[in-house]
């Protein structure tokens, strides 16, 4: 793969002015009473300079390539290095989480009204420090650097939710801790057995001299694929190993669960694509069927516990596993329309399911709870919440004209090309989607008028909802500038998954390249 080296460090920059931002924060105490306003504008110029990045250093017409590459020599002497670069889904990964933060942290106003000033200070510190995590890990080429961001990422949310969750957020935050830890450690494995496996030298942790070098019998393949698999396969959240999701999202706050499941776990996606596939692709394409098979059991699970819920973030949650499930199954179907959908949803569900969760934590301030049963007839009382909160549940069931349309019908028409079966259950998920969205929106919001006295959306959330909405609207027209750059990825990584070995002798073959010459046949 062709890499191209930046004009500017743009993504050093990022990363720092996050990180300091956040030191200062934490450091300078005379900072705390405005700590809101900082975050705010610091978020603001990180989101800038990512635009201003993305239209001078990076060319649509290379985007399957690396691009904005930064290398600075760190331990040689064991072969990492501090490499960053993007191609296009690394770039619209980062621009998700660059968005998201600013909305979150002009959300978290009122929230931290009730909060010290040095617990105030202390929240946007810590978001802060998140955001350059993020986009250190969305950019890093380098697996132990990539390994090192997915181990320190759990600092700042276990913070997040321990100390500012609700009641129950430390067994909330432990729980998730646990789960983390366990998947990191079994990817440590990996990342050390991949270095004994892979090219070796002073860069041999990068990810792009790694890809096709990974020596070793096909047992020992299987072994590290499975290794990083697991610990992408909890963040995902993919079934059975997303329990931990559901407790944290109940108990974080709003803005935390926003940036936990609209962007984090997509790290464990982001880590499938970009090194389980390119590093192991023929244990990737023994094991596509199996995970397949887990994929529309997540995608059937998250749907009937989200209908099954009675705490409005812990549907979101489950809403979530289902629409996990058809990331991964696109991801794992080997055709590149479905990869394409699987990328292009994973920019759309962090857009949606962030409104979710920042709709939700809005209603909860005023009502004073997430239960669904302490709730009905508040379409009368907050109609700007409650029709916020519909469009952004319409977005996430793949209403035609909204962000979730297009990416769940390409992963499903792709599937469908190469693996009927699957694709064929995995629309039982659009089913439970829609029974899951509408009756919660029916048992909150429709109804009697409540005996409440409360105020509608301030200025401040009509500006984080009016921008949301207008990001579902744009991701549902007008897609096509999110999908060309992403499009080359999708199918240079779709050519990874191959096909098991016939019977018969035939030679393996890309899922897609099968599918051509069975339409050649015909």
């Amino acid at each position: 793969m062709q890499t191209y080296e930046a004009a500017f460090p743009w993504l050093t920059v990022l990363i720092l002015v996050a990180l300091v931002a956040a030191l200062v924060l934490w450091l300078v105490r005379p900072l705390h009473k405005v700590a809101r306003p900082f975050g705010l504008i610091v978020s603001i110029v990180i989101f800038a300079g990512f635009v201003a990045a993305a239209a001078t250093s990076f060319d649509v017409a290379r985007a399957g390539e690396v691009q904005m590459a930064e290398l600075y020599s760190w331990i040689p002497q064991i072969g990492t290095s501090i490499a960053w670069g993007v191609n296009g889904m690394g770039l619209v990964m980062i621009g998700l989480a660059t968005f998201l933060v600013p909305l979150v942290i002009l959300a978290s106003y009122a929230q931290l009204d009730d909060e010290t000033d040095s617990r105030a200070a202390g929240y946007i510190a810590w978001v802060l420090f998140l955001e350059s995590i993020m986009i250190g890990i969305f950019a890093a080429r380098d697996v132990l650097l990539f390994y090192i961001l997915f181990e320190v990422m759990l600092i700042p949310v276990f913070f997040l939710i321990g100390r500012y969750g609700g009641p129950r957020r430390q067994r909330a935050a432990m729980k998730f801790l646990v789960y983390s830890l366990v998947g990191g450690l079994v990817m440590l494995v990996g990342v050390v057995a991949v270095y004994a496996y892979g090219p070796g030298g002073p860069q041999g942790f990068l990810i792009d001299n790694m890809a096709g070098a990974i020596s070793g019998s096909k047992s020992v393949q299987m072994l590290l694929f499975l290794s990083f698999f697991f610990a992408f396969a909890v963040k995902a959240p993919m079934f059975p190993v997303h329990t931990w999701l559901p407790d944290a999202t109940e108990q974080a706050p709003a803005g935390t669960s926003t940036l936990l499941v609209g962007v984090l776990d997509k790290i464990g996606t982001f880590g499938m694509i970009a090194i389980c596939l390119p590093l192991f692709p023929d244990a990737a394409g023994r094991a596509a069927a199996p995970i397949m098979v887990l994929a529309v059991i997540s995608i059937l699970w998250g749907g009937f516990m989200a209908i099954a819920s009675k705490d409005l973030m812990r549907l979101i949650a489950y809403t979530s596993v289902s629409h996990f499930g058809f990331m991964i199954l696109g991801i794992f179907s080997g055709n590149s329309v479905a990869m394409t959908g699987t990328i292009l949803y994973m920019v759309a569900h962090g857009v949606a399911t962030g409104a979710l969760f920042l709709t939700v934590g809005f209603l909860a301030r005023r009502g004073g709870s997430q239960k669904i049963a302490d709730y009905g007839g508040w379409q009368r009382v907050t109609p700007l919440i409650a029709g916020t909160f519909l469009i952004a549940g319409l977005a996430s069931i793949a209403l035609p004209g909204l962000s979730g349309f297009i990416p769940e019908y390409l992963i499903l028409v792709g599937t469908y090309k190469v693996h009927a079966a699957y694709a064929l259950f995995a629309v039982l998920g659009v089913i439970l989607a829609a029974l899951y969205i509408l009756l919660a929106y029916q048992k909150v919001f429709t109804g009697p008028r409540p005996d409440v006295k409360v105020k509608d959306m301030d200025g401040k959330e009509r500006i984080v909802s009016g921008i949301l909405i207008a990001a579902m609207l744009f991701l549902g027209f007008a897609p096509a500038s999110v999908l060309d750059v992403i499009r080359p990825v999708a199918e240079s990584s779709a050519e990874l998954i191959v096909t098991p070995v016939a019977t018969d002798g035939a030679a393996a073959v890309p899922a897609d390249a099968a599918v051509a010459n069975e339409g050649s046949a015909l």
